[in-house]
């Protein structure tokens, strides 16, 4: 976890992610990336220069055999409030869009919810558990899938909530969380979804591990190439 939260604070310092006074609101899905950065904000509120509290939400999309009750657990013993929303989002994608390609809409819907909810609940910011392969794969969907070179932004401002959007994990990278699960005995919630394991974002990832096989050095080169590019929302805060 030392390592990980090193990386996240530094992330935090590098775009000036977390001010004094912010409610944040963590986007508990109960994957191992959004318990890591359950855990980790978590313990950095305990020494932090800057103070906020913090509130996490689970949006339940009504999958089979989704069980929050680890989650509860775990945010009770981290003195973190926990709130779970129930949604109809399983019925919208499978059984009335019946989408081919569900996943972009899923992830839509569960974002404008815990946007809406993060407000309802008085936080000015939504901190969500992307990593650092999650921005490479989104960087590769993009340009191979749309022609353009984009991916996401470490904090986003959201006009029509008057909210922002922020990235702690952005320069952690996907293996540093599975060892910490694997070390701390944590429990990710089992994937309910019936189409994970198959999608676009999947073949990105295999695609990089194959190239990690002569380039090991490609995730860094990456990540790299796109801290020194002009996209959107990469300019580090210089204002330490």
């Amino acid at each position: 976890m030392q390592k990980i939260l090193g990386q996240i604070r530094k992330a935090i310092q590098d775009f000036n992610m977390i001010e004094d006074g912010d409610k944040i609101c963590i986007g508990l899905s109960g994957g191992k990336d959004s318990l890591a950065l359950l855990f980790s904000l978590a313990k950095l509120q305990k020494f932090y220069t800057k103070k906020f509290s913090l509130v996490a939400i689970t949006i339940n999309p009504n999958f089979d055999g989704f069980d929050t009750t680890y989650l509860s657990k775990a945010c009770e013993e981290l003195g973190v409030e926990y709130i779970v929303y129930p949604s109809n989002i399983k019925e919208i994608v499978f059984d009335i869009r019946k989408e081919t390609n569900p996943c972009s809409l899923c992830a839509n819907l569960r974002r404008g919810m815990l946007n809406s909810f993060a407000v309802e609940n008085g936080c000015n910011k939504v901190a969500l558990g992307h990593h650092c392969d999650d921005l490479i794969e989104t960087l590769l969907l993009s340009l191979l899938y749309e022609g353009h070179i984009h991916t996401f932004s470490p904090i986003t401002y959201l006009s029509k909530k008057n909210i922002n959007v922020i990235r702690p994990m952005i320069y952690v990278y996907e293996k540093e969380i599975q060892r910490w699960v694997k070390e701390n005995n944590i429990q990710p919630l089992p994937r309910t979804c019936k189409i994970d394991g198959s999608t676009k974002r999947e073949e990105m990832k295999n695609l990089i591990h194959s190239f990690s096989k002569d380039l090991p050095y490609i995730k860094s080169n990456l990540l790299g190439a796109i801290k020194r590019s002009n996209i959107k929302g990469w300019k580090e805060n210089n204002e330490k």
